[in-house]
């Protein structure tokens, strides 16, 4: 084969595209990334992103600017018809374990276009739009990749293929890797609007568990609000789009003046998850992998963590000669997580899509019983990884760590201290086997002063020595520091 145009080519340049060829390129990994549009989808698709996503595009330098778009609603209300609350999801708007607010909504083009800006002076990073994927062979040292482009067919050698390419992931089918049914499916009428009168419009993020019309009301970045009405039997697309239907729907609201409509689209909620994630030198990422329902505000979380994931074990790859099979373990960390989230939206949507009035009571008599017996509220827990490169048996591992904040003089994060890569936390001096690609710090540094009461409790409460942090932050094992370090450089060589 000849030499190599890039080490990773990944299709799509969606969030989940832009993500992992960015961070691959931080890494000092020559990414190229491919799309088949020229310019960013400027209309609203995804709304809500959480404290992990907002900790993953921190590492990346764009936190700060993307926070500006965003808005955070106190809490997630599921209602009754007459307005009694069945679950509440709340704390949404405190600082999760990520180092920012639990829930963040956001207006998707503008999460693009500032993802697609710092990619522009990224070094290592190139995106080609206006570039459509063909077909793809894989080889023993690489992958020759056909595209279509204006001046007609090429082709792009890489040494591995990453499709994040969407749900009809043309990269999914070229390899012959079926999408598995989870059975759900529904289908909405989104009505995205902009905001002109923000005190007329609810100031918290609502399902209408009405079983004459489920409905959403969620606030969206960057001065937008969403609306959401589920098709009920026998009814069509055509007829809820209807500009009368859609006036009749939003009367109720009273927002007539307050908002004005930008996009009316009928979706299909599905929920799905790829049988294999990788195949070969081919790996799928995004909504090529798995596809949820939007009640958990997960899709492109999910997308997100399937970047942070992929993105330091390429980069060992390539820049510390780690074994190709650190690749396998991928889908065995990111499937069962992936899984639970498509399981709490499933549970969601299915409490909000009961149309039958018998049932919906039914539903209401038993949530609002639980709720009275004081059922919990609060943000959903952040979900383990499954097994994978993590330290079997050691307590924690594949849990998320923490991202402590510090406010004395000016915010600070502990993740813009330490930096990217792997650290090993420890009580104590660092181990004597640790190599340079382990960042290793003691709490009684001048460094981490601002976080160590924080870190001490957690240690403490994990009756731990030490921590060994992975760079995606999820966690490899604790225990005495020496052990860790040399377990996971066994784990990378």
């Amino acid at each position: 084969m000849a030499a190599h145009e890039c080490n990773v080519l990944i299709v799509g340049a969606g969030p989940t595209g832009v993500t992992l060829g960015m961070l691959l390129a931080r890494a000092g990994v020559r990414t190229l990334v491919i799309d088949k549009e020229g310019e960013v989808y400027p209309l609203p698709r995804a709304a809500h992103i959480d404290h992990e996503t907002m900790r993953t595009f921190q590492s990346m330098g764009l936190a700060d600017a993307l926070s500006e778009t965003c808005r955070t609603a106190p809490c997630y209300d599921f209602l009754t018809s007459d307005g009694e609350v069945l679950m509440r999801f709340d704390g949404l708007d405190r600082i999760g374990p990520g180092g920012w607010p639990v829930g963040n909504m956001i207006h998707q083009p503008s999460l693009e276009s500032i993802l697609r800006e710092g990619a522009r002076v990224a070094p290592d990073f190139e995106l080609r739009t206006g570039t459509r994927f063909v077909s793809f062979t894989d080889g023993a040292d690489g992958v020759v990749t056909t595209v279509s482009t204006g001046d007609g067919e090429t082709t792009i050698r890489s040494r591995y293929l990453v499709g994040a390419d969407g749900a009809r992931s043309p990269v999914r089918e070229a390899a012959g890797i079926e999408f598995v049914d989870l059975q759900f499916d529904e289908q909405w009428l989104v009505i995205d609007t902009i905001v002109h009168d923000y005190e007329r419009l609810p100031k918290v993020n609502l399902q209408i568990c009405d079983p004459a019309r489920p409905t959403t009301c969620v606030l969206m970045g960057s001065g937008r609000h969403r609306w959401e009405f589920m098709l009920k039997p026998g009814e069509t697309a055509e007829q809820l789009l209807d500009d009368a239907m859609i006036a009749d729907l939003m009367k109720p609201w009273n927002v007539g003046g307050a908002v004005t409509m930008e996009r009316k689209v009928v979706y299909r909620f599905n929920a799905k998850v790829a049988e294999a994630w990788r195949k070969g030198r081919v790996l799928l990422a995004g909504d090529a992998a798995h596809l949820t329902p939007p009640f958990a505000g997960q899709g492109l979380c999910a997308g997100i963590r399937d970047a942070a994931n992929l993105w330091w074990k390429l980069a060992a790859i390539f820049r510390a000669n780690a074994p190709d099979q650190l690749l396998d373990t991928y889908q065995s960390e990111r499937e069962p997580h992936a899984r639970a989230l498509i399981g709490l939206a499933m549970m969601m949507g299915r409490t909000v899509c009961i149309a039958d009035p018998a049932a919906a009571k039914a539903r209401d008599d038993q949530m609002l019983a639980a709720r009275a017996a004081g059922a919990a509220t609060g943000a959903p827990p952040v979900t383990p990884i499954g097994a994978g490169c993590v330290l079997p048996g050691s307590p924690s591992a594949g849990n998320y760590f923490i991202q402590p904040v510090s406010t004395a003089q000016t915010v600070t994060r502990l993740d813009d201290t330490l930096g990217s890569g792997a650290w090993l936390i420890s009580r104590s001096a660092a181990p004597k086997e640790a190599k340079l690609s382990l960042r290793c710090v003691a709490l009684n540094e001048p460094l981490v002063a601002p976080f160590r009461d924080a870190l001490e409790h957690w240690l403490s409460r994990h009756n731990a020595d030490a921590v060994l942090v992975r760079p995606d932050r999820y966690i490899f094992g604790v225990g005495a520091a020496d052990m860790l370090a040399r377990a996971w450089h066994e784990r990378l060589e």
